[in-house]
């Protein structure tokens, strides 16, 4: 039992040292301390818990490391400032034109404009869509 209380300090103090490191290696190692902590409950046999111990710090380092390193390194994208605005909603306040007009967007007045000349002008009160930011001006076109 006094094995146990060793593989269980030890596995608590590498999931601690992972806060510092974040590379996920420590982390999987103090879980197999863990497996090991176990093993010596179940067996307190020393060398079965080195090799509890050993196949699964090799089998969570090949396995379980990889897939959560993709699963935290691919999370989803979150758009901040401008590009945040982008596909947004709004309702223009005046006549939107390739030019000139103004739309409510993110409870904000902005200066706004059409795609291009061959679109036709917008509405007051209608909604619109940000297809781009250009400088301080929002680019937009009508929802269908």
């Amino acid at each position: 039992m006094a094995w146990a209380l060793v593989w269980l300090i030890v596995g608590i103090a590498l999931m601690i040292a992972e806060v510092v490191s974040g590379d996920f290696v420590l982390i999987m190692l103090g879980v197999a301390a863990l497996f090991g902590a176990g093993a010596d409950v179940l067996t307190g046999n020393l060398f079965i818990d080195v090799a509890v111990f050993a196949v699964a710090s090799v089998g969570m380092l090949v396995l379980v490391r990889p897939a959560l390193k993709r699963r935290f390194l691919t999370g989803p994208t979150h758009h901040t400032g401008i590009e945040a605005l982008i596909g947004a909603r709004a309702v223009a306040l005046s006549t939107v034109d390739s030019e000139t007009g103004q739309v409510k967007l993110a409870g904000d007045v902005w200066s706004a404009r059409t795609l291009g000349e061959h679109h036709p002008p917008i509405q007051p009160g209608t909604p619109v869509t940000v297809v781009e930011i250009s400088g301080a001006t929002a680019v937009v076109s009508a929802e269908p």
